[in-house]
């Protein structure tokens, strides 16, 4: 029996093949692409700092210009519950800004929203401890006191009827099965190893989730943020997809258009206060960046695109190529109606100096 999760996947399939074929052969004709989206804008705020003064003003102020703009208010619904994605998987230094989610769960306290129904969610138990979400073993204190942490790689928050169905996985594709991979498990069944379960909790116990990313390079997915942050950090079994640099974007973008994760994924809230512009995923402070800049957008692969410009314009500067453009991950994302790489000035729109 083809669960939702399955059905949405095979129907999806079909583009996501035709995806990967034109990344490699370059004379196939082009995939039919989905319908164009509306270009939805970033909006930025200038930070006076990085404390959690500075953080509380222009998160309130961005929510303001959302509610505005979109005519929807922020208030509970019946669930009654928010969850935040945050990011600490490149481990301490960085992480999620622990004063921008608090800023975010004062935002929506203002709201209505209880502070005990406002939840986390982190992949890795270890990197969650030492980036500040998890209680510290030495003094037992952590600034997130009356709000839950759920770490994903526990298993608690997989459900089964909810997964990723990949027809070709990964470690049975004979262009790559000489490659090995920290990880991936060689005794795991064709079954087991094609399927990828998705957290449920965002989109199935809360009103909606915002995603709040923090951006690195990556060798295989380009840009590691927001997308990457709401899907392949949001799910179990993905180092598989790191053996073919085609796997990785298309599962990402194939995970990004599940209708049931995108109609709760409220929007993303993106940080520059510090991001690496190569030697990715793993932190390397000789290869930081920041500005004093706070963006949300609902637009996942414009924030993306974004950042890659900024990415590439640090790198460039450092006498480092540009991210390969054989990376075509914004791209099927795009193609499956997640967002727009299209730039305009119109679409940055400053909310403070």
């Amino acid at each position: 029996m083809l669960s939702r999760f399955s059905c949405f996947v095979l129907a999806r399939y079909v583009l996501a093949a035709s995806l990967l074929a034109a990344s490699v052969l370059r004379a196939a004709p082009a995939p039919t692409p989905a319908p164009p989206v509306a270009l939805q804008p970033v909006w930025e705020a200038k930070l006076a700092s990085f404390d959690e003064a500075a953080y509380d003003a222009q998160v309130e102020a961005l929510f303001v210009r959302f509610e505005k703009s979109s005519a929807r208010k922020i208030k509970p619904g019946a669930k009654k519950k928010v969850g935040l994605k945050i990011y600490t998987d490149s481990g301490p230094g960085l992480a999620t800004p622990i004063p921008l989610v608090k800023a975010v769960i004062a935002a929506l306290e203002r709201r209505g929203y209880k502070d005990e129904n406002i939840f986390l969610v982190g992949l890795n138990q270890l990197r969650l401890r030492l980036t500040g979400y998890l209680p510290s073993l030495v003094t037992g204190e952590s600034p997130f006191k009356n709000q839950r942490v759920y770490v994903l790689e526990s298993g608690k928050y997989y459900d089964p009827v909810w997964f990723y169905d990949s027809p070709l996985p990964a470690r049975f594709d004979p262009i790559v099965t000489q490659k090995s991979l920290e990880g991936v498990d060689s005794n795991t069944s064709v079954e087991q190893d094609r399927k990828s379960f998705l957290a449920t909790p965002l989109f199935l116990d809360a009103d909606f989730w915002i995603n709040l990313p923090v951006y690195t390079d990556h060798p295989t997915l380009g840009v590691n943020g927001a997308l990457v942050n709401a899907t392949l950090w949001n799910a179990s079994n993905t180092a598989r997809f790191f053996r073919s640099p085609a796997n990785a974007p298309a599962a990402v973008a194939e995970m990004s258009a599940i209708p049931e994760l995108r109609q709760t994924w409220l929007f993303s809230i993106a940080s520059l206060e510090k991001y690496q512009y190569i030697g990715g995923p793993f932190f390397n402070s000789l290869y930081t960046d920041s500005e004093p800049l706070l963006w949300l957008s609902t637009d996942p692969v414009y924030l993306d695109s974004l950042m890659e410009k900024r990415m590439n314009k640090a790198r460039e500067h450092n006498g480092f190529h540009p991210i390969s453009d054989e990376i075509h991950t914004l791209d099927f994302a795009e193609q499956l109606g997640v967002g727009s790489e299209k730039s305009s000035p119109q679409r940055i729109i400053r909310i403070s100096e």
